[in-house]
């Protein structure tokens, strides 16, 4: 008889956080990856070395959501603020692995700019970069009610779409409950698909998940106007309530195409951005139209804090409250295998970008030419999965190539 094999250990462990590991990013071109805590602290970490490059007190509260933009840094924090900083991509790294927050040597980055936030939802922004002379969008729960969304220029700081969701609402519900049958907004995406009506142009969507269990995505049908209030415009395109507990995170494929979302519950929601059902504000047990929409996948595994879709859509990593990540297939959520380390929960999981070439990546500032990583090296970093967890630590797992039926 053939022994089961032994179960996969990380690849790297990363102790460079004193507080639980909130957020989890990885650059575009997979050199750095950025983590947050609790405390406010942000660490920006080589993948070539796996030391830190930069460590500095980003926010005076937890971190929501760290994303790169260009040539700058984006943080968000439960301090209520956004906050935009420079590269610092020239940074010295550490010589040791596990320097405090005011290690000697580290290069801070420089705060370029700042955003008053509503940081109530513990919902991170939405980032939508534009084409080239173009203004990047953000996505963010409303200054004042957040249960609603509003999108800024990012670089003006100019709200262009404030209450989106107020003008959508039902009156009432069909058990007879009223106003904001949603609860807050508890996970956010914003994205472009192409107009129906009017070639060449596009229409903003805005994909919503929230406290009572639902999804919702509404669309910007006004094309005379580039700006509303009081969500004038913005149309619901469908209605889902697929989970019985609130939507803990939501992960939406790189293409737009389709959305995961997880809960306390043990259900996993796929949805398909591109349908359009008849009926809203149901649950998705009692509707029957639904499926154009949503397909619930019932696992075996309740309680789950976070999402991820790698970049190829075909496998999502699911982050458990019990310290557990488990990998899924997108298309039939088969169960792909179990990474088993943290004793706690995992915050937060991120794929490396995957597929990312010698021609994408590059030389970095500072490397000798010697450093160089082959093709076969740069292969097995974008397969890389990064996990923060509540017990301050970051795990890094080589995954294989899940294609091919292996």
């Amino acid at each position: 008889m053939f022994s089961k094999p032994p179960p996969p250990s990380p690849s790297h462990i990363l102790r460079t956080h004193v507080a639980q590991v909130n957020v989890i990013h990885f650059s575009d071109d997979n050199e750095r990856l950025y983590s947050g805590d609790s405390s406010g602290t942000v660490t920006i970490t080589s993948t070539r070395t796996l030391r830190p490059t930069a460590v500095w007190q980003a926010h005076t509260d937890g971190l929501l959501g760290i994303q790169e933009w260009e040539d700058s840094i984006i943080t968000h924090g439960r301090d209520n603020k956004l906050h935009v900083w420079s590269a610092a991509r020239d940074a010295e790294p550490a010589s040791t692995i596990g320097q405090s927050a005011a290690s000697p040597g580290l290069q801070t980055p420089t705060l370029r700019c700042s955003m008053d936030v509503n940081a109530l939802n513990y919902c991170r922004f939405s980032l939508l970069p534009r084409r080239e002379g173009q203004a990047a969008l953000i996505a963010l729960p409303n200054l004042v009610e957040s249960s609603l969304a509003d999108i800024w220029d990012l670089s003006s700081q100019q709200r262009l779409h404030a209450a989106i969701g107020k003008a959508g609402l039902p009156s009432k519900l069909p058990d007879g409950r009223g106003a904001n049958p949603t609860g807050i907004i508890m996970s956010i995406h914003l994205y472009e698909v192409a107009h129906p009506h009017i070639s060449g142009q596009t229409q903003l969507r805005l994909l919503c998940a929230y406290e009572n269990g639902g999804v919702t995505a509404w669309g910007y049908t006004r094309s005379d106007r580039e700006t509303s209030v009081e969500g004038a415009g913005w149309e619901s395109i469908w209605n889902v309530r697929l989970h019985v507990e609130s939507v803990m995170a939501m992960a939406v494929s790189r293409d737009n195409s389709f959305a995961l979302t997880v809960s306390a519950d043990h259900l996993i929601g796929r949805y398909d951005l591109q349908a359009r059902p008849s009926r809203d504000w149901v649950a998705a047990e009692e509707a029957q139209d639904t499926s154009a929409v949503c397909t619930i996948h019932r696992t075996k595994h309740p309680g789950n804090g976070s999402v991820a879709i790698r970049d190829d859509g075909r496998v999502c990593a699911v982050g458990g409250w019990d310290g557990k990540v488990r990998l899924y297939s997108t298309k039939s959520v088969k169960p792909l295998g179990t990474l088993v380390y943290h004793k706690k929960n995992c915050q937060s999981v991120s794929f490396a970008r995957y597929g990312t070439s010698a021609a994408d990546v590059g030389s970095v500032p500072g490397d000798d030419s010697e450093d160089e990583m082959g093709e076969e090296d740069q292969a097995e970093r974008s397969r890389w999965l990064a996990v923060g967890s509540q017990d301050c630590r970051v795990s890094i797992w080589g995954l294989m190539n899940f294609s091919g039926g292996t």
